[in-house]
């Protein structure tokens, strides 16, 4: 069958600019990656082993096109000396092993970080296409199709409502667990050319790049994770990574994640002069309206204007769950939605996967996220998620 990955540059984008960023602060770093599935799959995850082995053969034997790397050159926060470290760059097959234990799919990649850490989305993408292979495909792409002809109604009839003080936009987040390559683009493609004036662009930037879409993200919790290694104080980990993030970018891409060790520790850390520096804040857990009105009040507390800060929403949303939250914060903060698995794998058949891969080591030593929501905290080390949760009074 046709390889599933066609490119390296289909990957979200907030992978490239912590790749830079690691290559340029922490290139000595070593990492271990672990693949974790959530959810109760129909058939064992296991029995793909053999599949994703010759996927990840295909995946060690790419590299990026000259047209690739020149459209990526073209966005002005990736430095030249990363582009010419891109255009050298092999996936190598040592630093990854898929097994299986019983009935468990087990994925790791363990080596330097740099080589390591853009294994994940490519890993996530090839498990979720490979395992809703195996199911009706026709039935399950009429039923999509309805339900996203269903989806662009409802935003079709909730633009003709009056707008509020701040626009609407939402984006795609759906590569990591879309149900198939192909279904993604024409999700992407239809709300394109169906509703322009709100669908704004994609985290995938195979397709911003095809079809000529912004590309959209900042950073992810193996950013910050990472720092939880890096430093000499624990408690300084949050500061270091958005000062670093800050000098590297110099005012682009500035959106900060929040929920690495939960909202309350990262707004301690995020004072007058990180507040100032960053565009705004992304919400990936927790309850979205309790966390908006803390971004909120944390502002004005700083006497910032929200009218001149973004509040970008991501957690599991559906377009019904965005039209509430554009409703009630609309008047008052500027707004984005990134929305995935709703997109791309909402077919009314088999659940998607609730799958991850996850950063669990840094050289040598273990890391952590603390989430807003219960389940999402992730960690081999229980006696580390102690000392972490005492450090940032997180009981959560």
């Amino acid at each position: 069958m046709t390889p599933i990955v066609k490119s390296l540059l289909e990957n979200d984008l907030y992978k490239f600019p912590m790749w830079q960023t690691m290559l340029h602060k922490r290139p000595e770093a070593s990492a271990e990656y672990d693949f974790i599935c959530r959810s109760t799959p129909e058939y064992p995850l296991a029995d793909l082993l053999d599949d994703v082995k010759q996927e990840l053969d295909h995946l060690c034997s790419l590299q990026f096109a000259d047209d690739e790397l020149a459209y990526l050159a073209g966005l002005r926060y990736l430095k030249p000396d990363f582009i010419e470290f891109l255009s050298l760059f092999r996936f190598r097959s040592k630093y990854i092993k898929a097994f299986a234990e019983g009935d468990t799919l087990r994925i790791q990649a363990q080596g330097p970080q740099v080589h390591v850490m853009n294994f994940e989305i490519f890993c996530l993408y090839i498990v979720s296409e490979l395992y809703f292979r195996r199911f009706d495909q026709a039935a399950l792409l009429a039923e999509g199709r309805r339900r996203l002809q269903a989806k662009l109604a409802t935003l079709k009839a909730f633009a003709e409502q009056p707008a509020k003080t701040h626009a609407f936009e939402i984006f795609d987040f759906g590569l990591r667990r879309r149900a198939w390559g192909s279904w993604q683009e024409e999700v992407v493609q239809t709300f394109q050319a169906e509703v322009p004036s709100l669908f704004k662009g994609t985290s995938n930037v195979y397709l911003a790049k095809k079809f000529g879409l912004t590309p959209i993200g900042t950073m992810a919790h193996e950013y910050l994770q990472s720092y939880q290694a890096h430093v000499v104080r624990l408690r300084e980990f949050q500061r270091m990574a958005l000062e670093d993030w800050a000098q590297e970018f110099r005012g682009d891409l500035g959106v900060a994640l929040t929920d690495t060790i939960g909202m309350d520790a990262f707004l301690r850390d995020f004072d007058l002069y990180f507040a100032k520096l960053f565009d705004g804040l992304r919400h990936d857990s927790g309850d979205p309206v309790v966390w908006g009105e803390k971004a909120i009040g944390h502002y004005q507390k700083l006497r910032i204007n929200p009218h001149g800060k973004r509040l970008v929403f991501s957690d599991g949303l559906d377009i019904p769950k965005a039209i509430s939250l554009y409703q009630h914060f609309g008047d008052r903060i500027q707004l984005g939605f990134g929305i995935g698995t709703n997109l791309t794998n909402d077919l009314g058949g088999p659940k998607p996967l609730n799958i991850v891969m996850k950063l669990v080591r840094c050289n040598g030593d273990p890391v952590a996220k603390l989430s807003d929501a219960p389940g999402k905290t992730l960690c081999n080390d229980q006696t580390f998620i102690a000392y972490l949760r005492q450090i940032f009074n997180h009981y959560a």
